[in-house]
């Protein structure tokens, strides 16, 4: 039987302005595709965005939505997930958006480990914006603000996520649709800050300017530096260089989730406990 997409979706905004062949829509599918395995009341979720291609994520689909400023989509979802501990909020933002203006609030999300999850579309440029380098562009890929080849350090947005403190870090592409719907269950039964980086195409302002003119030649470049992190745990130091594991990476479900913590501080200030101290926590200075 048809899965049916429609109860999911505003359809008053199909069809979408993403581009033929643009992963975002895979990543979309396979979003509600997660949130209806799970049985999740549309009622109970937030999905909140900002600029980019990702930002129209909020407009598509028929939950409570936010359409944010640039960089600020965990910013905002923190305050809506302190009035709302006990409901779904999703983060949809792009590599730029997420990593580079926004960079500051994905790594203070993290380190609370507020119980948001966090996808981020990376395609490794700025896409609506018309190619500009993102914090995610390979080194010596042509991009219009690099035109001679983008010098800066390749990025990697899952070293970030366990280094700030996120509780759930994955990576997946949206090669594997069915994959991706499993990482998104996980995330959102996650207790704490899930921090997804889902790699896909850009083959209009990325691919056509990098040799990969067609949505297929991008995908099979996706495919060609991506690995199961089984598989790549057992390379050789030299050979994981420019390879990104996929699969979850990080997973800690014992660490303290912020939303929990912040009740604690009101049953504190209505004299119902005493204050919280580092006793309270694993000692991990």
């Amino acid at each position: 039987m048809a899965f049916n997409y429609d109860k999911y979706l505003r359809l008053e905004k199909m069809p979408t302005l993403w581009c033929w062949g643009c992963g975002d829509g895979v990543i979309l599918k396979a979003f509600v595709r997660a949130i209806d395995k799970m049985g999740i009341s549309r009622d109970d979720v937030c999905v909140v965005s900002g600029i980019g291609c990702s930002g129209r994520f909020s407009s598509y689909v028929d939950f409570n939505t936010v359409h944010t400023t640039h960089g600020r989509t965990v910013a905002f979802a923190t305050g809506i997930k302190l009035v709302n501990p006990d409901k779904y909020v999703v983060c949809v933002a792009g590599d730029g958006d997420a990593l580079a203006i926004g960079g500051n609030h994905t790594i203070h999300g993290a380190r609370r480990n507020i119980d948001i999850t966090l996808i981020i579309i990376n395609n490794f440029i700025y896409g609506l914006t018309n190619s500009q380098t993102s914090p995610t562009t390979p080194q010596g890929m042509w991009t219009v603000s690099q035109k001679s080849g983008n010098i800066d350090p390749t990025f990697d947005a899952c070293a970030l996520g366990i280094a700030s403190g996120a509780s759930f870090v994955a990576r997946e592409s949206m090669l594997d649709p069915k994959k991706l719907e499993k990482i998104f269950v996980k995330a959102l039964e996650h207790r704490g800050f899930s921090y997804l980086d889902i790699l896909s195409n850009c083959h209009v302002n990325f691919g056509r300017k990098n040799k990969m003119a067609s949505a297929m030649e991008n995908l099979k470049w996706i495919e060609s530096i991506t690995m199961p992190k089984k598989k790549w745990d057992e390379l050789p130091e030299e050979e994981k260089m420019n390879i990104f594991p996929t699969g979850v990476l990080k997973e800690d479900k014992n660490a303290k989730e912020y939303c929990d913590l912040y009740q604690e501080v009101i049953a504190y200030h209505q004299g119902k406990r005493k204050a919280i101290t580092q006793n309270d926590f694993e000692k991990k200075i």
